[in-house]
């Protein structure tokens, strides 16, 4: 009798843990865009795929579009590590999508066009799909005056 509590009080623990998992909504929409930013500053191929949706992989399967982004980032003309700070300065949630406007501002570098404190805006959008956001679209932003 006590082995049968022992091993329904384990299924009920496991349930419960599986459930938590289940209904965890994951991270939102500011999060996932400061994410996928700050993984583009560092070339962080895995982790772009991972937060990119199908659409964003060029139907490639995670080694293949990991080790093409890196033969193309390969000649080290995409200078990385050049954001000091990423933030969300906007963002609109319409059901399944969203999109969210980031600010990056840049660390100073040897390039006179990318001094310390320059701005770049970006828009990423998101869907969620089975119940996590994923970045479905990457525009540069131009910021209204």
């Amino acid at each position: 009798m006590t082995e049968l509590v022992v091993v329904l009080l384990i299924a009920v623990l496991i349930a419960s843990m599986i459930l938590i998992v289940a209904l965890e909504p994951g991270p939102s929409p500011s999060d996932l865009a400061i994410a996928y930013e700050l993984a583009w500053d560092r070339l962080d191929f895995a982790t772009i795929w991972a937060l990119s949706d199908p659409s964003m992989r060029d139907g490639r399967n995670r080694r293949d579009f990991v080790a093409d982004k890196k033969t193309a980032y390969s000649h080290g003309l995409h200078p990385t590590n050049l954001v000091a700070s990423a933030k969300v300065d906007e963002v609109a949630v319409s059901g399944e999508v969203a999109v969210a406007i980031t600010s990056l501002t840049l660390l100073q570098t040897a390039d006179a066009a990318s001094a310390s404190g320059s701005q770049i805006y970006n828009e990423v959008r998101m869907a969620r799909r089975m119940g996590k956001w994923e970045v479905s679209g990457y525009l540069l932003h131009s910021p209204q005056a």
